[in-house]
């Protein structure tokens, strides 16, 4: 006895692989040994191995109950048992781990975790891209009315004076040029850094 309680038991990852086993193993029968034996003595037969080899079987580190797998005939809720000559169930047949499909569905969800943080790192970027713009709009502006600041203030300091008003205003004419020449280019980096975060925002959803 210290013997058999010494060997390992064959441990099974789920109910399903038992039943699976079971399933396969009266789907062979039916296909072979009852051309030669009769049904019942086949049942029978193969109860009493299920049986027997219920103890050296777990299921997660748990024992097993081979009665829950191998009575097809349990009492109905008056206690009746139904016929024998009634038409047998259908076999649920249970399909085999695939290790490739496992594996497909880990890379798959991979994928999924990399392109969400892809679509957070463009997001970033986005804003990063916007604010830049922003920076560059404010800083053409400010030129620009520094510019027109400067003439007014060099025109009120020389109390009119020709010609420091004619340099204060050559400045500030150059200044607009400048804001001119840079503000096509500034507010077409608005409206692109503006579609790729439309994008990158409603493509993240």
């Amino acid at each position: 006895m210290e013997t058999d309680s010494a060997h390992r038991k064959i441990e099974l990852q789920e109910p399903e692989d038992l039943a699976f086993l079971i399933a396969n193993v009266r789907q062979a029968a039916r296909e072979r040994i009852d051309e030669a034996f009769p049904q019942s003595l086949v049942d029978e037969y193969i109860t009493k191995t299920f049986t027997l080899a219920a103890p050296s079987l777990a299921i997660n580190g748990l024992p097993v109950d081979p009665d829950t797998y191998l009575s097809p005939d349990k009492p109905n809720q008056r206690g009746s048992r139904s016929k024998s000559k009634a038409a047998p169930a259908a076999p649920v047949i249970y399909e085999a781990f695939d290790d490739r499909m496992h594996q497909r569905v880990l890379d798959l969800a991979r994928e999924e975790e990399d392109l969400l943080a892809e679509i957070a790192a463009l997001k970033q970027k986005s804003l990063s891209a916007v604010n830049l713009v922003c920076g560059d709009l404010q800083r053409i502006v400010a030129e620009g009315s520094a510019g027109l600041l400067g003439v007014d203030a060099a025109v009120k300091a020389k109390g009119g004076d020709g010609g420091a008003a004619e340099e204060a205003w050559r400045n500030a004419i150059q200044g607009l040029e400048k804001l001119k020449r840079e503000m096509p280019a500034a507010v077409a980096k608005m409206e692109r850094a503006r579609v790729a975060g439309e994008y990158v925002i409603t493509e993240g959803r």
